[in-house]
């Protein structure tokens, strides 16, 4: 099976481009990055079947790095881009649960580099947070009953955050209030539950559990103040956080919401993408 990567102008509803053979088994995560330095934009894709990924300059759509085998069994469900002093790492993890390889450092311009301590274990989702006040970079886990941040610098564990369940951690975001100093860490198992964690010192502030959800397939903030749930009943639930009720709901997919993203969009400004299980892209955009 060879997969393609197909990009499109949301204005025009137009196809761009396509590269054909971009992977050759199922891609299941994208991740955008923003190089300031070298001003460009670059887009890696995750190829969970075949453990493999590779890092493409938007501009021309030039593969700039692909990396083969990086988990010996398991998916390589997903993976962060990361940068410190100004060089460009990826960060990868690995969800299997019998024998998981640890989360493995990739400099782009030299190869891997490194593993991070402790972290031999089955880890569904990952991401990086750069903390401007500390001037720190750090990684966050899911993982089986807890989330996991590490100082990268350090590479040791630098909290621990245990929400008791058995499931592994799919949604994580970081984000800091307008009127609040305190950076707050924000998960969910994907079935009907979320948590808001102090990051910095690993307390649980609140959780939210939404009976009217079956299970979340993806979020994403909104002023953070709002979030919006990509949801298994083919629809979009606007949560507001403060008090963790439904205000409301986007109705217009036919099956499964599996992806959710703000962006900004030069004619109409920010905007909602949403993509589902059966290939429909949508743009919802909100006078």
């Amino acid at each position: 099976m060879n997969i393609s990567i197909i990009s499109y102008n949301l204005i025009k509803n137009e196809k761009i481009n396509e590269i054909r053979n971009a992977h050759e088994r199922d891609i299941t995560n994208f991740r955008y990055y923003l190089d300031n330095l070298n001003k460009r934009e670059l887009i890696l894709s995750i190829s969970s079947n075949d453990s493999n990924i590779k890092l493409w300059n938007i501009k021309n759509w030039e593969c700039l790095l692909n990396i083969k085998n990086i988990n010996r069994y398991g998916y390589l469900y997903s993976a962060c881009i990361l940068n410190d002093n100004n060089k460009i790492y990826i960060i990868t993890s690995n969800y299997y649960i019998f024998n998981p390889d640890p989360i493995k450092v990739f400099e782009i311009n030299i190869g891997e580099i490194e593993i991070i301590n402790d972290s031999y274990e089955s880890t569904k989702f990952i991401r990086s947070y750069y903390d401007n006040k500390k001037d720190k970079n750090y990684i966050i886990t899911g993982n089986k009953g807890y989330l996991k941040s590490y100082d990268f610098k350090s590479n040791k564990v630098y909290h621990k955050y245990y929400y008791g369940l058995g499931w592994n951690s799919g949604l994580i975001n970081v984000f800091r209030e307008d009127d609040d100093d305190i950076i707050k860490l924000l998960e969910s198992d994907g079935k009907d539950s979320i948590r808001i964690w102090n990051f910095h010192s690993g307390e649980l502030l609140n959780e939210i559990n939404i009976k009217e959800i079956r299970n979340i397939y993806g979020f994403c903030f909104w002023d953070n103040k709002y979030l919006f749930l990509g949801c298994e009943n083919n629809n979009i639930k606007l949560i507001d956080l403060r008090n963790g009720k439904i205000i409301n709901n986007l109705n217009g997919h036919t099956d499964l919401v599996i992806c959710i993203k703000k962006i900004k969009n030069p004619y109409y400004g920010e905007c909602l993408i949403t993509g589902d299980s059966s290939g429909i892209i949508k743009l919802w955009f909100f006078a």
